[in-house]
């Protein structure tokens, strides 16, 4: 009997191992017929796509409709991406460039007629973004060309865009939402106390609120303050465009806006003859009136007689006319894009590492090409030696006698600051949000929490400040007074080159630092930045500055794609992503809102990391 119990033991083990092989083969087959089926649905969006291709004929509608979120660079993080597409609420993301190179390709192209916007699926970005998408739709505008806008339903971000088009026409069951801005945050304190979680916070700055949602339960008084004024300021011109493109009285439109409980019942409900009767649109029409409007005024009809001639977007895109363009190979400006968070490290396009940034920016001046340098910044900031790291890069590039202007987008504010100091000239729009010249400290404990459980931390040392930084234990007073120390230097170095850089003492720079927030026009006014413009601004001033003349290549420095990273991006930006959501196959939306909706669960990787880190960091972008 003993002897046979090995042997059975055995036995077993054996019947398993073969089991799990099995299981593991299963798993592996699986994956592999997965993405195989995913590859032949490319294959048959891209072949679908090939065979709709036509010749882009004269009288041509350029149907410009943006899905997704407007930013400055694709992400390259391919999970990201994909859920983001899964989820069913941002499926896309549009490059900028991308969308103004069109408009004012089209602008001079004999074989666009007109441009239809449909902005209705934009989905989140900026309004200094949107305004660089406006101010082409102007350009198209002044070359005697028409926009005409159609949705069903427009909210505040989407009429931005919408405002720049001769004539908006709304559904009849649609309507147009403005709200206005708000900046509410979720506050972790009484969840952290209820778990024992000590968080220790070290900052400078009377008005440097990012990492209050951690010691508060509430927004602080400093905060409200500073955030009323830059949101004021930005919803002032808000209104202030809108009135001037729709030809209205701001006050009115203020007015109408914050009344809507009260003028809502004058049309019994009824958003889109309320919209009409306040001017914000021209007139109200379904598809099929709008097509018949289309030709009426000219438009040539479509294939077969159906519809009207009209191009995509993303077919226009790939035709775009190349005429007078110089070549790639001349000297000329290049741009590197700092988008996202800035974190240490390499990191991937569409986000901003303190290396992988860093040596965009020094194979920019390394090339001989390269004569001038723009940075586009559109970054709420991260970790400070990381920012640093860019900083000096962009200082070493103007020692070579290469002009660096950088050009501020959406958010440029606190690292984003940090990066952009030291260029020759800095342009934001008047709706750029800026400043947040602070820095701080945050640390995790969590002995009370064990205690709950439990478990006790205990053990000897060496020295005081051996274990000082062990989340299991108390935090030592004598450490964050190390700490404080660190923070109040980094402030000090950060408000010291601020300063230096704009030729200012330090007193002055101070005064508007301590965390505060500016919109763009409010920091021209402080000295912050040096004039108001787009990125087509700054790329002329730069030109300017190397002596290259009118007529100069454009170059935009960015790391290359991995193969995985091209196939995911590619796969998500395919019918694929249709397909699938086609048959039901989608993710929960709060996935890809949550980073959103809290931004501040970022910095909790400090807790993973178990040592204290020193950010410039500003969760200022409203909603």
């Amino acid at each position: 009997m003993t002897e046979r119990q090995p042997h059975g033991f055995w036995n077993f083990l054996c019947v398993f191992g073969r089991g799990m092989n099995v299981v593991r083969l299963v798993i592996i087959n699986l994956v592999f017929f997965l993405f195989l089926f995913l590859f032949l649905l490319l294959l048959v969006g891209l072949f679908a796509g090939d065979r709709s291709e036509r010749k882009i004929l004269d009288s041509t509608v350029l149907v410009i409709k943006p899905e997704g979120r407007l930013v400055e660079q694709y992400s390259a993080r391919p999970l990201q991406r994909v859920i983001a597409g899964l989820s069913g609420n941002a499926p896309k993301q549009v490059q900028v460039r991308d969308l103004v190179a069109a408009i004012d390709a089209a602008a001079t192209d004999k074989r666009i007629s007109r441009i239809l916007l449909e902005p209705e699926d934009v989905q989140g970005g900026g309004f200094a973004a949107l305004r660089e998408v406006g101010a082409a739709l102007d350009r198209f505008r002044a070359a005697g060309k028409p926009v005409v806008v159609w949705a069903a339903n427009l909210e505040q971000g989407q009429y931005y865009l919408a405002a720049h088009g001769d004539r908006i026409l709304l559904d009849p069951q649609g309507g147009v939402l403005i709200a206005g801005l708000a900046n509410y945050r979720l506050f972790y304190k009484d969840l952290l106390d209820k778990l024992g979680v000590d968080v220790h916070l070290f900052r400078v700055g009377q008005f440097k609120s990012a990492a209050e949602p951690y010691i508060l339960d509430h927004a602080s008084p400093e905060s409200k303050q500073a955030d009323s004024y830059w949101m004021g300021g930005l919803w002032d011109e808000y209104l202030s465009e809108i009135a001037k493109l729709r030809k209205l009285d701001p006050a009115a439109l203020r007015s109408d806006i914050d009344g809507l409980p009260e003028h809502i019942e004058s049309t019994q409900g009824d958003l889109g003859k309320l919209a009409l009767n306040q001017h914000l649109v021209d007139g109200l029409a379904t598809r099929a009136e709008l097509e018949k409007m289309m030709l009426s005024e000219g438009v040539a009809p479509g294939p077969k007689g159906q519809g009207f001639r009209q191009v995509s977007l993303a077919r226009y895109s790939t035709d775009l006319p190349s005429d007078g363009k110089p070549s790639v190979l001349a000297s000329g400006v290049a741009i590197v894009v700092a988008e996202g968070e800035i974190v240490g490290g390499r990191q991937p396009q569409g986000s901003i590492g303190g290396e992988s940034t860093a040596e965009l920016i020094r194979s920019a001046r390394q090339d001989s090409k390269t004569k001038a340098l723009v940075l586009r910044v559109n970054s709420p900031g991260g970790e400070v030696y990381a920012a640093e790291q860019i900083r000096r890069e962009v200082e070493l590039t103007k020692q070579a006698g290469i002009p660096v202007v950088v050009s501020m987008g959406d958010v440029a504010a606190s690292g984003g600051y940090w990066i952009s100091m030291n260029a020759d000239r800095i342009y934001a729009e008047p709706n750029t949000i800026t400043g947040s010249i602070g820095i701080f400290g945050m640390f995790f404990t969590v002995p009370n929490t064990l205690d709950k459980l439990g478990v006790k931390s205990d053990g000897v040392s060496t020295g005081p400040l051996a274990g000082a930084f062990d989340m299991s234990r108390p935090l030592d007073p004598k450490i964050g007074t190390v700490i404080q120390a660190i923070i109040n230097k980094g402030y000090h170095d950060f408000v010291g080159n601020v300063a230096k850089a704009r030729g200012k003492e330090y007193s002055a720079i101070d005064s508007i630092a301590q965390g505060r927030v500016w919109t763009g026009q409010q920091a021209l006014d402080n000295g912050l930045v040096d004039q108001l413009g787009g990125l087509d601004d700054a790329v002329a001033d730069a030109a300017n500055r190397a002596k290259l003349g009118k007529n100069y290549p454009v170059r935009y420095i960015e790391a290359p794609l991995g193969g995985f990273e091209q196939f995911m991006v590619g796969l998500n930006e395919s019918a694929t992503v249709h397909v699938m959501q086609g048959y039901g196959i989608h993710l929960p939306g709060w996935l890809a809102q949550l980073p959103a909706m809290a931004p501040e669960l970022s910095l909790l990787q400090t807790a993973q990391s178990g040592r204290p880190n020193v950010y410039a960091y500003c969760f200022c972008s409203p909603r």
